[in-house]
């Protein structure tokens, strides 16, 4: 339908509805930028499909992400929302996509995400000038329970609250350096058809109950 930058949108459908799938780049911003614009366009229901690397020790190589909520660790927000205001998920298309995990046999995690700027600020921390808060911070997470780290989630869930429309995040686990850093196997998947099945299947979880209704 359209391809500017990085930006592409081929549009088809689904279950005899019409569904888009567009690629926004990597970050906050970029994907910000493509929700306003499809919002523009008249998309009210969002689905997520990327990557991220895991934080909790279950949380394996190959098994995918359901995000609920998202650490703010980034700067799209800001512009968007004072601090203190969360980002979270829309509860129906988390629940759909947790359904459809479950239809799909996927192994799938259901929480908080971390969502951050800079990815070397994540895996060579101690090469940054604020090294001290990067490794605190990224700890006090892991004690939180946060599942998985991430850069877009946050950015879209808020873009949505505010302009109130839906949105949901399913994330392939590349790999888990807190299982590596404890000596555990740890796994490493870079195909993210798990991912993608489970937001198909979602989103047709979706049109069945908008058909029920």
């Amino acid at each position: 339908m359209a391809e500017n930058r990085e930006y592409v949108t081929y549009t088809g459908e689904l279950d005899g509805v019409k569904v888009s799938v567009t690629s926004t780049g990597i970050g906050g911003p970029s994907a910000a930028i493509a929700m306003e614009e499809l919002i523009h366009c008249g998309a009210d229901t969002f689905i997520r499909v990327g990557t991220s690397g895991g934080m909790q020790p279950e949380v394996k190589g190959g098994d995918v992400v359901i995000a609920t909520g998202a650490v703010r660790f980034e700067g799209t927000t800001r512009e968007y929302a004072p601090p203190e205001y969360p980002a979270v998920a829309d509860f129906e298309v988390a629940d759909a996509l947790r359904r459809a995990a479950k239809n799909v046999g996927v192994t799938a995690h259901m929480g908080v995400v971390q969502c951050k700027d800079n990815f070397y600020g994540q895996h060579d921390p101690g090469s940054m000038p604020v090294a001290y808060e990067l490794k605190n911070k990224w700890q006090a997470w892991i004690d939180c329970g946060v599942l998985a780290s991430e850069m877009e989630s946050a950015a879209l869930f808020i873009v949505g609250q505010v302009r109130r429309v839906k949105v949901g995040t399913v994330l392939l686990v590349l790999a888990n350096q807190t299982r590596r850093g404890m000596g555990l196997e740890d796994p490493e998947v870079y195909d993210t058809e798990k991912a993608v099945e489970t937001a198909v299947e979602a989103v047709r979880v979706l049109i069945r109950k908008g058909g029920d209704r």
